[in-house]
């Protein structure tokens, strides 16, 4: 079998083709980005990316190999370096000050924390992170775009070492080496399929689940190493349109609810193999054509200066107009490619380009752009640190002074239309208006299912109080706590877990059944069953998602039968049930909202009709006393006939888009103290 180092090939031509499938995947996520309604699947430009820069880097890597026997490690990362960094941190850089400039007070740190991972070259690994922790914010960040290149920052970083090591094992003979990298391959792909239904997060951020796709590119690279296959033409045409129409048909087929990465990733990542791989001789008949029409090779160039550019433009002018008053289709369109397109060719012009070969760095060794790099990465790292500090402590600012909340909640509320000087929580310390088990590891994330023993108030009670549920029944453990030490006596038990709801279905997460939480739940039931307290306090998210449902009547029928199920186990028990009505939901953060009309909040707030669902409510509160349970609808302390204020007095309502702050569960405790006093048989005593 030849071997690497004994066929001689000079340096590679240039790929007409390849220049137009980077237009084809930037042009995807920018339409996608854009929200162009026919399009719902355009995110997998990115993966297109990821197979192009697979092959280009691996072909260049094995060319190495052949012509000197070895890979030049520090001109290697060099290169990489000057071709990556420059616009990257520049946009990165301009990314913040606008979001300084634009961007809600409240909202701001969490932007500059994502500046400083994208700083640090661990964007994925951050907002992996970020969207699997409960209390993390899921708006979008104008830097979330960045995880896709902290996964080939970090593949090009330990690619050229496993590449090495590979050629060296295999003793440099060439079809070992392309079995090699396919093992490679199918081991990364395994486990992003098996990972994706168990934490799909960590399956579309992370390297090692995404590895494959660069190394789909690879092996095409390997395959084309000793030039293009020697096909007929027509067979090369046919492969190569048929690779494009699986691109262009993952991204009108699939949408944000398909399960990605996992299995649905193959398609744009065979197709744009079959492009490249059938593309190496330009045959006319075949996508090549297409591809290397003019526009397609300018939008190609600058593809990666536009990818860079095009996101944040959108999410800060989303951010400076107001999260509530979201930009129209045509208005991204404008922002998004008729305004990106210039400012990503200066970009290519004055940054991209002239720093990819310095005159500077001319006769320089390689160490230099190192050290270098180094240095400038310190110095930027410690300007994010103190912008981010400075962002956490800075005042919002405040109007006037308004009476405090009375003892007892009042039925409308008094909604405060601007932020007072005595508001409780202030906006800056809202993070941290939370029930305790957040903190105390008692709140269970996705991946949990253990059914760990959480004990409040006092432990040595008689009588004992179960919180279960998802985070819409740990919102309410203030309340319950604060009548628990008014009474003495009683203990609280919580079992908690994000988005899974007591109700006995089936949830959607992330598009995936949620079969993690079907475990917890029924350890927990058992639990209870087996030890029954005296009281169990349930409150469900009104938004999950069902499997298995085809439509709302079905979803309707599914959470009745969820609810009866959960409740009648319960009762049979011989515990007393309370369910409590889910809480409004907004479509942006009230109190990142607020921080930004500090004068006026009105906009903020929400119409009731459109952020409670009373047609949940009213299935629910069949379902719960159907099955004996009580149920308390409390909306109408937080809420008027027409709509749900953001403050009322001196009380900031909402943690986030859907839960309400500490502060105003403690304030509603009074109306609930009956309902528990009467459950308990405990005399209430008379109401204030």
């Amino acid at each position: 079998m030849t071997s690497v180092e004994t066929v001689s090939r000079t340096r590679r031509e240039f790929r007409t083709d390849v220049q137009g499938l980077r237009a084809v995947a930037v042009g995807l996520v920018l339409l996608y980005h854009a929200g162009v309604p026919f399009l719902t699947g355009g995110y997998v430009g990115v993966d297109v990316f990821f197979v192009i820069s697979g092959f280009l880097i691996s072909s260049h890597l094995m060319e190495s190999l052949e012509r000197d026997g070895r890979i030049r490690f520090a001109d290697f990362y060099a290169r990489r370096i000057r071709r990556i960094l420059p616009a990257s941190l520049v946009v990165a850089v301009l990314t913040a000050i606008a979001a300084i400039i634009f961007y809600p007070p409240l909202a701001l740190e969490g932007v500059l924390r994502d500046a400083l991972a994208t700083i640090l070259y661990v964007p994925n690994i951050w907002f992996a992170i970020q969207d699997t922790d409960y209390l993390a914010d899921h708006a979008a960040s104008p830097y979330q775009h960045y995880w896709s290149l902290g996964v080939e920052e970090q593949f090009y970083l330990v690619w050229p070492l496993i590449l090495l090591l590979l050629v060296f094992l295999v003793r440099r003979r060439r079809a070992l080496i392309v079995g090699g990298i396919a093992v490679l391959a199918v081991a990364s792909l395994l486990s992003g399929v098996l990972l994706t239904p168990i934490d799909q997060p960590s399956a579309f951020f992370l390297l090692p689940t995404r590895a494959w796709e660069l190394l789909a590119g690879g092996l095409v690279g390997a395959v084309l190493l000793r030039g293009a296959l020697r096909l007929p033409g027509w067979i090369e045409a046919v492969g190569g349109w048929v690779g494009l129409a699986m691109i262009v048909g993952a991204a009108l087929l699939y949408d944000d609810s398909t399960v990605f990465p996992g299995t649905a990733a193959l398609l744009p990542v065979l197709g744009t193999a079959l492009v490249i791989l059938f593309g190496a001789r330009g045959r006319a008949m075949g996508p090549t054509g297409v591809l290397s029409l003019g526009p397609m090779q300018f939008v190609g160039l600058i593809s990666y200066s536009l990818y860079l550019v095009h996101w944040p433009l959108l999410i800060v002018t989303q951010a400076a107009v107001g999260d509530q008053n979201p930009l129209s289709l045509a208005v991204k369109l404008f922002v998004g490619i008729v305004i990106a397109l210039p400012l990503a060719w200066l970009l290519f012009r004055f940054i991209e380009s002239p720093l990819r070969r310095p005159r500077v760095l001319v006769g320089r060794p390689a160490r230099v752009t190192l050290w270098g790099t180094l240095a400038l990465t310190l110095v930027l790292v410690a300007g994010t640190l103190g912008a981010v500090q400075w962002a956490a402590t800075r005042d919002v600012g405040t109007g006037d002074a308004v009476a405090v909340a009375p003892d007892f909640p009042v039925s409308p509320p008094n909604g405060t239309p601007f932020v007072p000087r005595n508001i409780t929580p202030e906006l800056e310390a809202v993070a941290d208006d939370i029930p305790p088990m957040h903190r105390d590891g008692c709140h269970y994330d996705a991946k949990r299912e253990d059914v760990q023993d959480c004990h409040y108030a006092d432990l040595d009670g008689t009588r004992t109080i179960a919180v279960f549920g998802d985070s819409h029944s740990a919102q309410w453990f203030p309340a319950v706590e604060e009548f628990a030490d008014d009474e003495g006596g009683i203990r609280i038990d919580t079992y908690t877990k994000s988005s899974c709801p007591a109700a006995d279905v089936t949830v959607l997460d992330k598009g995936v059944p949620y079969t993690s939480c079907d475990r917890w739940r029924d350890a927990v039931l058992e639990a209870l069953v087996a030890d029954p307290p005296d009281l169990v306090v349930i409150s469900n998210y009104a938004n999950l998602a069902l499997a298995g449902v085809a439509d709302q009547e079905s979803r309707s029928r599914a959470w009745r039968d969820g609810v009866e199920r959960t409740v009648g186990r319960l009762r049979d028990a011989g515990s007393e049930v309370l369910v409590i009505a889910d809480t409004p939901r907004f479509a942006v953060s009230p109190a990142i909202c607020a921080s930004s009309n500090v004068l006026d909040v009105t906009p903020c707030a929400g119409e009731r009709a459109e952020v409670l669902d009373a047609d949940f409510a009213a299935q629910e509160h069949a379902a719960a006393e159907a099955a004996g349970a009580v149920y308390v609808d409390l909306n109408d302390y937080i809420c008027t006939q027409d709509s749900c204020p953001v403050i009322i007095d001196n009380m900031l309502v909402y943690f986030d888009v859907n839960h309400l702050t500490a502060t105003v569960v403690s304030y509603l405790e009074p109306a609930l103290e009956p309902t528990f006093a009467s459950l308990l048989g405990i005399d209430a005593g008379t109401d204030p």
